[in-house]
């Protein structure tokens, strides 16, 4: 017991040599049993395997609600508790559609902000690119993207560069928001977070845009580009997801 609550990091092994340099012959089935009727039994952590992501560049949409990006950002309240921002946006457009702050965010949640999203805006899109994160490598997001065909573009673990996009609105975010205001709650953090999206969508102009807002740049494409868009959703199947992009682009 006392090994134990001096180095509690350690397993049997570690305890066993240590004891054995102290000069105890005790044999190691015996000291196995008294550490297992003790209780001290720590379960081995496994380090969480990633599939191989193929690097696949970012390439301009030329469709609002073909592409979105997501990412989660992290703070602290005032108070010292932690908090969890759900951030989307559309790759085309460049608006917000969604920043929700939680203590927790778990992939189901994610797919009920993502549903509301789509309510919004009565169109889903065929592709997100999302990090390797457990809210997005979940069976519950994982399940929900394929029954609506949507599909997952990962990125390459530790090359955050590949969702350059939501980096981008990631950096607006926190300049304006978290790093601007101390927040003491909640409540404080949406309404705060509400409020910024509303003034980034609607009143800030984007160099990239050609200096329009992401709404003027919304309002601006050719209504043939959403109809033809609509149209695909009904019509997409997954198989069909990977080449979809290309094909609008040639178009």
């Amino acid at each position: 017991m006392i090994l134990a609550q001096q180095f509690p990091t350690r397993g049997f092994d570690k305890y066993y040599s240590i004891i054995r340099l102290g000069g105890s012959k005790w044999a190691r089935s015996r000291v196995l049993r008294v550490y297992r009727q003790m209780k001290l039994c720590r379960r081995r952590k496994h380090k969480r395997r990633i599939p191989a992501r193929v690097k696949e560049p970012l390439q301009k949409q030329l469709a609002a609600d073909h592409s979105y990006s997501m990412d989660f950002m992290s703070d602290a309240l005032v108070s010292g508790r932690k908090l969890r921002i759900l951030k989307i946006m559309d790759d085309c457009t460049r608006e917000s559609l969604a920043v929700w702050c939680d203590y927790s965010i778990t992939g189901e949640k994610v797919t009920q902000i993502l549903q509301e999203v789509i309510r919004e805006r009565n169109a889903k899109p065929l592709q997100i690119r999302v990090d390797n994160g457990p809210e997005f490598t979940s069976n519950a997001f994982t399940t929900w993207c394929n029954e609506q065909s949507i599909l997952i573009k990962y990125i390459q673990p530790g090359r955050p560069m590949q969702n350059a996009y939501i980096e981008r609105l990631n950096r607006s975010y926190r300049e304006d928001v978290l790093d601007a205001y101390l927040l003491e709650s909640l409540e404080e953090a949406r309404i705060a977070s509400d409020e910024w999206q509303y003034q980034y969508n609607h009143l800030l102009p984007h160099d990239s845009l050609n200096k329009l807002t992401p709404v003027m740049m919304r309002n601006s494409l050719p209504a043939a580009i959403h109809l033809k868009h609509m149209i695909e959703q009904d019509q997409q199947t997954p198989d069909q997801l990977q080449n979809t992009q290309s094909y609008i682009l040639n178009e």
